[in-house]
């Protein structure tokens, strides 16, 4: 079973993720969002204490990305792990990621 993945905000607008953040895990984070939905205009969202993460978890922060986009809201992602960067060039959707 899954480790359930969290978010923390650590200062106003630099946040953490962690636990692991896949198939089991993203529909119930995915559905309790608007308890975690960042408000801040410039957001940091670092990615170092994540365990693990599959093609679900993938595509949760490209949609989470996204979505704060439409709100005019900044993303950047900080610390991505290897796993991470390995399913985005192979989905070949790298250039949608926004990382230091």
């Amino acid at each position: 079973m899954s480790d359930p993945v969290f978010l923390h905000q650590r200062t106003k607008g630099d946040y953490c993720l962690s636990g692991e953040l896949d198939r089991d895990t993203v529909p119930k984070f995915w559905a309790n969002r608007e308890k975690w939905f960042p408000q801040d205009s410039h957001i940091s969202l670092d990615l170092s204490s994540l365990k693990r993460i599959d093609s679900a978890g993938m595509a949760m922060l490209l949609l989470l990305q996204e979505q704060l986009k439409l709100n005019q809201q900044s993303l950047i992602f900080n610390h991505v792990p290897l796993q991470l960067k390995m399913l985005l060039e192979l989905s070949n959707v790298e250039h949608l990621f926004i990382q230091v």
